[in-house]
């Protein structure tokens, strides 16, 4: 069974990164698969903001590829979100997922950009 752990902090401030991590149990980044952020602002839709393959292959949404970095620490299992110059707009829960359209996700970490 996959399992996967979103962590970092839940206040960022305007025009600062965020950063989160997703910890993977139960099977490897480095084996197959496409491994996924994605977000959802309150009262809006799901948004998918990007991936890393099992390749280390990265993949970004046009909207957010200019401030979005994706990356992974295979000694770790995990993979990383790095989201620059947030604004308040980013304020969602975000959720780590394995697949673009996830058949296993994270339970989701609220982040708030708030000054």
């Amino acid at each position: 069974q996959v399992q996967l752990q979103e962590s970092g902090p839940g206040l960022v401030k305007p025009s600062q990164t965020l950063s989160l991590t997703c910890t993977v149990s139960g099977g490897s980044i480095t084996t197959s698969y496409y491994w996924s952020w994605i977000r959802q602002p309150p009262g809006k839709g799901l948004e998918w903001m990007g991936a890393i393959g099992y390749d280390g292959s990265t993949y970004y949404s046009p909207s957010l590829k200019s401030r979005t970095s994706i990356s992974r620490d295979t000694s770790k299992n995990q993979f990383s979100l790095q989201l620059r110059s947030v604004t308040p707009e980013d304020t969602a829960m975000y959720y780590c997922t394995r697949h673009r359209v996830p058949d296993y996700w994270g339970q989701g970490t609220q982040v708030t950009v708030s000054s």
